[in-house]
């Protein structure tokens, strides 16, 4: 064999059968984390095959959390399932939409890019999705680039994301494979799983000219040898490549689950590849697991927020890093943390309704936009304050917990945020110059301050003891700052502002004093989306630490 012969790129594409939510994103990331184990490098990249250039202008409550990458990007929350599971900060090559796409070919049509050619879909379109993901293998020195592609088979939407594959398998055969994600209904009347759904959805994907060859069968229930068989044979692939994946009460467990049917062998297999690691190549993952199912104290926490009227089952897509991030730092804490979603508009209906929070162990604010149910999150930031129970403010959490402090304690009553007053005689939450300009001009997509930016700590500080260090990177999404003009009165009457841009104009974290409160700490960046499984955040563990200190 040619020692100097460069080794080829894989790939493995993720498509999801029968229906949406399967769970092809913790699939990918599952699939990833194990690959990345047995020694290789691994660039995940998601494909959404909606129009929107980016996540940015999508609703949250509709959609679900909107992710933003270091790079600033803002994407689909699968990419923070990704860097919680890999461990990895990905960048702005591994997302694709097929906005950007269209976008780049008209404009590279508008520019005379393709020298006068007949710009079409095939091959126009399909050349540039996988420039793109070339371009992602290339960024990472990747070994296997891992891609799922949103949507469900059939969507006509993501059919040119599939045609691209199929092109790239036809050229490098031994290079690609395909897994799709499946839903195994088990119908309430008849109580017997039902392979039919799964195997429509692979003649769908055949008719594409594509063919799985590994089947992930998502259901309820466990899928036993009989319909193994069944699906093997119907669907043209290997009993052994049909992958039972029942319901289950952690995302954590899956790749556990998965090994145990040897996926990560498999796959490699199926690749032409050999593993470079050996033997348990999830033990740290274990640890983590056993840890969340091993945890004792409980740890109930009040998260107060505007959009909590919408239904619960939006919450968990919505505010996902969130909830996972305190997850995380509960966990390794040896605490379990309970969860009530609490809407401040009760409060402003019944101011009374405030002291039910003294029965929580701490209060969290997490991020939002505009100015329905602000008064009841101001009163709620006071009760926390006023006794002293811990309190952990994000992004807009910091913004009102600054507002609250210059009304309450500097006696300012009509201060307020530019967002919401701007013409409070105590404007102390302003608008960044250079978004009053987007604003005026009606640019609101990838806009904001986004992304990782520096900051730096004061020394003494709850800020600088969760870090252990002077210099942080955190990643940011929003226009409003606290006033500059503002922050020394306010220094003046107690809240110190413990994080601050480099060149000490924007305040990025304020706090109050170990002996003025146990915790009570808001940041201008959103900290839980650096959050993850083997490595929490500092500032979450130290809010946990908080509570279990002052329980």
């Amino acid at each position: 064999m040619d020692k100097n012969k460069k080794k080829k790129h894989k790939y493995i594409f993720v498509v999801g059968g029968v229906m949406s939510g399967v769970g092809k994103g913790i699939a990918s990331s599952s699939i990833g984390k194990i690959l990345q184990n047995k020694g290789f490098t691994v660039n995940p990249i998601k494909v959404d095959p909606y129009l929107n250039v980016d996540a940015g202008t999508m609703n949250p409550t509709e959609h679900g959390e909107t992710f933003v990458l270091d790079s600033g990007l803002e994407t689909d929350q699968d990419m923070g399932n990704y860097e919680r599971f890999m461990n990895v900060d990905l960048g702005p090559d591994d997302y694709i939409t097929s906005g950007m796409v269209y976008k780049y070919v008209i404009e590279k049509e508008r520019n005379l890019g393709y020298r006068g050619k007949c710009v079409e879909a095939i091959p126009h379109i399909t050349e540039e999705i996988a420039r793109r993901w070339k371009r992602s293998a290339e960024s990472h020195k990747a070994d296997i680039s891992l891609i799922e592609i949103g949507g469900t088979i059939g969507d006509y939407q993501n059919i040119l994301f599939i045609e691209a594959a199929r092109i790239l398998k036809i050229k490098n055969p031994q290079d690609v494979i395909f897994i799709m994600v499946s839903y195994l209904p088990v119908p309430g009347v008849l109580g017997e799983m039902k392979t039919r759904p799964t195997q429509n959805a692979v003649r769908q994907l055949n008719s594409y000219g594509v063919q799985p060859d590994i089947i992930i069968a998502r259901g309820s229930q466990a899928l036993d040898h009989k319909r193994k068989e069944k699906i093997a044979i119907a669907c043209s692939v290997a009993v052994d490549n049909v992958i039972s994946a029942p319901d289950i009460s952690s995302i954590y467990d899956v790749p556990i689950n998965f090994e145990k049917d040897k996926i990560g062998d498999m796959i490699l297999r199926s690749l032409h590849m050999r593993a470079k690691v050996k033997g348990d190549v999830l033990a740290d993952w274990k640890k983590f697991v056993e840890k969340s199912k091993t945890a004792k104290k409980q740890l109930k926490i009040a998260v107060v927020g505007k959009y909590f009227d919408t239904g619960d089952f939006v919450l968990s897509d919505a505010y996902i890093s969130v909830i996972e991030a305190i997850k995380f730092s509960s966990y390794w804490s040896g605490a379990k943390p309970e969860l009530s979603w609490i809407n401040s508009k009760e409060y402003e209906v019944d101011p009374k309704k405030i002291t039910e929070l003294g029965r929580y162990d701490g209060i969290i604010v997490p991020g939002g936009f505009g100015e329905s149910g602000i008064e009841g999150v101001l009163l709620a930031i006071r009760y926390a304050r006023e006794n002293k129970i811990p309190y952990l403010g994000l992004c807009y959490g910091m913004q009102l917990m600054v507002v609250e402090y210059a009304r309450n304690m500097l006696g300012w009553a009509d201060a307020h945020t530019a967002e919401i007053n701007p013409k409070s005689s105590h404007v102390v939450i302003d608008i960044m110059p250079e978004q009053k300009k987007n604003l005026e001009d009606g640019k609101y997509g990838a806009t904001m301050r986004l992304g990782s930016y520096e900051a730096k700590l004061l020394k003494g500080t709850h800020a600088y003891k969760a870090y252990g260090t002077q210099t942080i990177h955190e990643r940011h999404r929003h226009r409003y700052e606290v006033n500059p003009e503002y922050v020394e009165e306010i220094k003046a009457k107690g809240l110190v502002f413990s994080g601050t841009s480099p060149n000490g104009h924007l305040m990025e974290i304020a706090e109050l004093p170990k002996d003025v409160h146990p915790f009570f700490l808001g940041t201008q960046f959103h900290p839980e989306l650096k959050a993850r499984p083997l490595n929490p955040h500092p500032l979450f563990t130290a809010f946990v630490e908080a509570i279990l200190k002052n329980k």
